[in-house]
């Protein structure tokens, strides 16, 4: 994984000592509100319903060992023993206090990590699939990409008061696990017919209050240009995005405004001015950062040397598992383990204690060579793990509520904080997730239903992309009191799709229900094995409103 080099060191501590003297003249009174709102918001730092939030970046969501134990004592020293994993790959402490954040920032700088431009209307953190540089079916390791993004857009001046945030994502595999068509610039890394990086570049997808998803704007783009063209996009972004309004002020807004061709021409007449200077990239630069994701010294292992398969024919539990949390490996021998953070109604989704983050980071150098993952999903993902060493590792999860056989089912549930933290919020988001969790808690009946993914969203803000899950529920508010609009269809990836609304909303004590009733209409229609969004699409809407409004059909009849 990356390390910081000088220049990186001294920005970050920098940016610690310029922080510290902000919140002092903030607390002093010699900064407004007003004057320490966008200071703060550019440091992570959020005012939530009860206390200060802050947000720490874990860029193309990558953590070694000693920061995530750094994370662990920063929820234990300053925090009430936990964080949140978000959908973009990062933590979120939900307790803090004001005076103290500079000495989190102080904390988190030691470790190589900061929470610079995790807020305010700049390039927010970059992202890329949990299974970079591991998976099989990758063409291309793009973290050195991911990690040149993140140098050149951290604290660049011209984009650091856009019209609106702005998110990047880049992947190269043959699943989109990165969920590239949902961001505001969309990159798909690939080999041409002559062995040559190229990217496909995709802008103006996103969710909140208008969800879109994004429209490919160049294909065969020249690695080398990858800088150079991200900025003629957020140039022409910058000088034509709305400030008026910001719910029409993302880039989504502009690019439908416009229409794709007539943006795509003022990009490529940007680009122009831009392609040959001084941002193009090197093969000397490319292979600086590039250096620092070279495998790990992998042990020659093979099958037959394992006792692997007795252990899944002797514990079905473990063959479960292995069959849910367990992803291929590039390397023979090697696998990649999901540790699910849903354990059900004891932990919201995304949650996770300062003791299991040190015990992940315990068993990161237990059982790989020291790195940790975030998912978009919010859970964690050990990358290098030894078949052999598989079982071990189960166990020791479970003892920790990591251990969840649930990975890419209906308990997986992704979801926002919601309305017990989040002062935007509509609704609550933790309960409906654990109401629906108590209510399939059957896990042999999950495994049989196949995959389904499940979101939760507080409010049109989407940090939950409900619009993507299979089933998606966005929390609404009726006059003061909490409903909750249903919506199928949705689902990420390479056949992204935004889900549809079913009708009218539900009270939270009714979600659960609705939710039975949907999937008893996917079991009941479902031919053979036949996943839940490809019975949607054979069936429609219909017969899962029909299950669910029945009297409403039956007045409007």
């Amino acid at each position: 994984m990356y390390h910081y080099d000088d220049y990186d060191r001294a920005l970050v501590f920098e940016r610690v000592a310029q922080f510290r003297d902000q919140v002092e003249r903030f607390m002093g009174g010699e900064l407004s509100e007003e004057e320490f709102l966008p200071l703060r918001l550019q440091n992570g730092l959020y005012m939530q319903k009860h206390a200060y939030m802050l947000r720490v970046a874990i860029p193309y969501g990558t953590l070694g060992a000693r920061q995530l134990r750094t994370l662990a004592s920063i929820a234990r020293d300053y925090d009430r023993g936990y964080g949140h994993f978000t959908t973009r790959q990062n933590m979120q402490f939900n307790w803090i206090e004001l005076a103290r954040v500079p000495s989190i920032l102080e904390r988190l700088a030691e470790v190589e990590m900061h929470a610079i431009q995790t807020s305010g209307n700049c390039v927010r953190n970059i992202t890329t699939e949990a299974f970079a540089g591991v998976a099989a079916d990758e063409l291309l390791d793009p973290r050195p990409l991911a990690e040149i993004l993140r140098q050149w857009s951290t604290i660049n001046p011209e984009f650091l008061f856009l019209p609106r945030k702005f998110k990047i994502a880049i992947c190269s595999a043959e699943q989109d696990r990165a969920a590239i068509m949902m961001h505001d610039i969309g990159l798909y890394l690939y080999r041409d017919a002559d062995e040559q990086m190229r990217l496909r570049v995709i802008v103006g997808g996103g969710l909140g209050r208008t969800p879109i998803l994004g429209l490919q704007i160049r294909e065969g783009l020249p690695w080398q240009h990858l800088l150079s063209y991200v900025e003629a996009v957020l140039r022409v972004y910058n000088r034509h995005g709305r400030r008026d309004n910001k719910y029409k002020a993302r880039i989504k807004i502009l690019v439908k405004a416009l229409g794709i061709e007539a943006f795509a021409e003022e990009v490529e007449e940007e680009w122009e001015h831009l392609k040959d200077g001084p941002a193009q990239l090197t093969d000397v630069e490319y292979e600086r950062v590039a250096s620092a994701f070279v495998p790990p010294a992998y042990r020659l292992l093979t099958d037959a040397d394992l006792d692997f398969g007795t252990r899944l024919s002797e514990n079905p539990a473990f063959a479960r598992w292995v069959s849910r949390n367990v992803q291929p490996h590039k390397i023979p021998g090697y696998s990649s383990v999901v540790l699910s953070t849903k354990p059900g109604i004891s932990a919201p989704p995304g949650d996770v204690t300062a003791e299991q983050m040190e015990a992940v980071a315990d068993w990161s150098e237990q059982f790989g060579f020291g790195e940790i993952r975030i998912a978009h999903e919010q859970n964690i993902v050990l990358p290098d793990v030894p078949k052999a060493d598989l079982y071990a590792l189960w166990c020791l999860a479970c003892e920790q509520g990591l251990g969840c056989a649930n990975i890419g089912l209906l308990t997986d549930i992704i979801a926002c904080p919601g309305g017990d933290f989040c002062a935007l919020a509509n609704a609550k988001s933790i309960p409906i997730a654990q109401a629906i969790q108590a209510r399939f808690d059957d896990l042999d009946y999950l495994h049989d239903l196949g995959e389904i993914s499940l979101n939760i969203s507080g409010c049109m803000n989407a940090c939950g992309h409900h619009h993507i899950g299979n089933i998606g529920i966005l929390g609404v508010d009726k006059n003061g009191s909490e409903w909750y609009q249903i919506t199928l269809g949705g689902s990420q990836g390479k056949n992204s799709a935004l889900g549809k609304v079913i009708g009218p909303s539900f009270s939270a004590a009714e979600v659960p229900d609705v939710i039975e009733g949907i999937v008893a209409t996917f079991v009941r229609y479902r031919e053979s094995e036949e996943s839940f969004v490809d019975t949607l699409q054979r069936i429609g809407l219909e017969p899962f409103k029909e299950r669910v409004y029945p009297k409403v059909l039956e007045v409007s009849a």
